[in-house]
């Protein structure tokens, strides 16, 4: 650290949550929802590598977190997926070549094409040959290297205050995420991503049975604590379990994620709405969307945000350049004044957790990646009042906070759990409960051969049911036939496992098949919920 940087009067902890669903479908030849992966990898995971190797490469000394979650990661890692990006690069390519013979005569259109085309030409290099397809390890190579740090989620995501009817439920995606990441990271995490920021007070002390030291809560998690603590978001409560609670900062947030006032609505940036995948003739789009013909987004967008209604202005990528490093240096000099406002209300450096989906940055809002290129370069300066900071690294500073109660909170819609249920999704819950509660009790018998291996094969596909994502898609109306028939897809098959093994009649080539389909955690053992 800089003698500038010991001087910073507080300090920014910058969290990216990256998660997807578990979306990996053999039975397919072309699956819709793998796309979500694809487009993520390629606008997301591998443009945030490279900023941050960039930052690593020019000797810049910062600090970000990071959650990958299980059910990304093993995405990320699953030959088959990986063997299919490949072949949707490629497919993307050829598009990007014929997008530069199409817009010849329009030199401002040809212009995007070749600049699409030397994107995804440098995308599919760093992918292949750069990281030999393995995401997580580049990741991971960060975190050695002290810049980053990776920390912890439940095994799939599930929406852990609804699922507290069962707590060995809850202990078990706690334990597997936890398992799952040791794993792939080696050594135990400190801390834990809790899905949508949900928490319930007591699921802290199955944190801390793993050896968690921290989570971040939505604000008024903290806000709401009870004692109410004195420094609000400002600085972490250590519940009484013993693990930290950090709180998300409303004012950084509002500035990114805001419809309305947040950067990426800005005019200059690039319409996320506007993809030729819709907007071209099937005849000459066809072989790059659906195989069905279904139109999909292939990446291909020329127009900027420019205002509503149809009419969109093309996109310029200078421009919006040059507003990415405006909305970064806004960001800093925000940052700056509420850590010199706070600091002189503390008794310590303030620290302001801003956490995002990462996806957002690069997949919904094109330019994020290099707005978080520059407002590390900004702050890592050693001439700003804020400094990066890993929470890890925040509680060594300061070990000793507060003890309160958090409030149960979500960072979903109205901050608590209305998102995840509601009219539309609460049938999820009553099978979600009785699953659980049946692999809990087979959980404790002794199984070997081929009935444990129905067992195991049950659990993994309880845990796949329990994602929060299905009950998300079915409240927000996107995808709500795909969401319930994975809910539904689960439970039927867990139900007959268990029937089959309680009657020993266990179909193995049905087993086979359906291990091979739900194939995550595959040394999951049932036991992980007695």
């Amino acid at each position: 650290m800089t003698d500038e940087g010991a001087s910073a009067k507080g300090y920014l902890a910058i969290v990216l949550h990256a998660h997807l669903p578990y979306v990996r479908h053999p039975e397919y030849e072309d699956s819709l929802e793998e796309n979500w992966l694809y487009e993520a990898i390629t606008d997301t995971y591998i443009p945030l590598l490279m900023v941050l190797e960039d930052l690593v490469r020019d000797g810049v000394d910062f600090r970000l977190t990071l959650s990958l979650t299980p059910t990304l990661s093993s995405m990320l890692l699953d030959p088959l997926l990986q063997y299919r990006y490949e072949r949707r690069l490629r497919n993307l390519l050829d598009l990007a070549g014929k997008e530069i013979a199409r817009t010849q005569a329009e030199p401002a259109l040809n212009r995007l094409a070749r600049i699409y085309h030397e994107r995804l030409e440098r995308i599919s290099d760093a992918y292949l040959h750069h990281y030999g397809k393995d995401l997580v390890r580049a990741f991971g190579n960060l975190q050695a290297l002290g810049n980053v740090e990776i920390i912890a989620s439940a095994a799939t995501h599930g929406y852990l205050p609804m699922l507290s009817v069962n707590p060995a439920a809850v202990r078990a995606q706690v334990r597997v995420g936890v398992d799952h990441h040791r794993r792939l990271f080696g050594g135990r995490p400190g801390g834990f991503w809790l899905p949508e920021c949900a928490y319930f007070p007591g699921v802290d002390s199955l944190l801390e049975e793993q050896g968690i030291r921290y989570t971040i809560l939505e604000a008024h998690g903290i806000t709401r604590a009870r004692p109410r603590p004195a420094a609000g978001v400002y600085a972490p409560v250590y519940c009484p379990s013993g693990m930290a609670a950090f709180g998300r900062d409303p004012e950084s947030s509002k500035q990114v994620w805001s419809s309305v006032e947040g950067y990426p609505g800005d005019y200059d940036y690039r319409e996320f709405y506007r993809d030729i995948g819709y907007d071209l003739n099937l005849d000459y789009i066809g072989p790059h969307v659906h195989r069905d013909g279904i139109r999909i987004d292939t990446g291909f967008k020329y127009y900027r945000v420019t205002g509503k209604g149809d009419q969109k202005a093309l996109y310029v990528p200078e421009r919006a350049k040059e507003k990415a490093e405006m909305h970064a240096e806004d960001f800093v000099a925000n940052r700056e004044a509420q850590v010199s406002h706070l600091r002189a209300l503390m008794d310590r450096k303030p620290v302001i957790v801003a956490p995002f989906d990462a996806e957002l940055l690069g997949h919904w809002w094109f330019e994020g990646p290099v707005w978080l290129d520059y407002v590390i370069r900004k702050v890592a300066s050693g001439r700003r009042k804020v400094r990066l900071v890993t929470l890890s690294e925040y509680l060594e500073e300061y070990p000793t906070n507060e003890v309160a109660t958090p409030c149960m909170s979500s960072w979903g819609d109205k901050g608590f759990s209305e998102v995840w249920l509601n009219g539309s999704n609460d049938w999820i819950y009553p099978h979600l409960h009785w699953a659980a509660g049946e692999v809990v009790a087979r959980g404790r018998l002794d199984a070997t051969g081929l009935a444990k291996r129905a067992l195991d094969q049950a659990a993994r596909e309880l845990l796949l049911a329990q994602a929060s994502d299905w009950a998300f898609m079915i409240n927000s109306g996107t995808m709500v036939e795909y969401a319930s028939k994975r809910t539904r897809g689960h439970l039927s098959r867990l139900h007959r496992l268990l029937g089959d093994v309680e009657d020993n009649k266990i179909d193995e080539a049905w087993l086979s098949t359906i291990e091979s389909q739900d194939n995550i955690f595959p040394d999951l053992d049932i036991r992980s919920f007695a």
